[in-house]
């Protein structure tokens, strides 16, 4: 019997890491490796996280060479020549039935440009964040990659 009891354990062990992992790989909170849809460079590392219920975003680390201390040049205010790791560049989007984030900030301290956005997971693959920019009806979409972290 006590046989029994353990490999019910083990099994419900087993069970139970997957549901986590599936569950966890299920959302578009994390860490995620922004990626230019024009050139292709790997850009930098984000942190998607929730504040109050609402989806928010930061630049973790810069990835492209040359620019890992990159300040915001380009910037205006009290964002003028601060360095653009740790700057948050998502502020208060809102989940839809859809399940996707929108909001009204979305900014690119390259360009010193602040856009309205969406934020979605790719629904064939959910390691992949699309990350969508509004300019009136112009728009641009970026695949932004989970980072798997061991």
């Amino acid at each position: 019997m006590k046989d029994n009891s353990k490999v019910l354990h083990k099994i419900l062990m087993i069970i139970f890491m997957f549901v986590f992992h599936f569950s966890w790989s299920q959302t578009v909170f994390g860490k995620w490796k922004t990626v230019d849809d024009r050139n292709g460079i790997t850009k930098a590392i984000v942190e998607v996280y929730e504040e109050n219920g609402l989806l928010q975003a930061k630049i973790l680390k810069i990835l492209e060479k040359g620019k890992e201390n990159a300040l915001c040049v380009k910037c205006k205010g009290d964002l003028k020549n601060k360095p653009v790791t740790g700057m948050k560049i998502m502020d208060n989007y809102k989940r839809n039935s859809k399940g996707e984030y929108k909001g009204n900030r979305l900014f690119d301290p390259e360009q010193a440009m602040t856009f309205r956005g969406k934020v979605w997971l790719d629904p064939k693959d959910t390691n992949k964040l699309k990350v969508r920019g509004y300019l009136a009806f112009l728009y641009r979409t970026q695949t932004w990659h989970r980072v798997i972290e061991e």
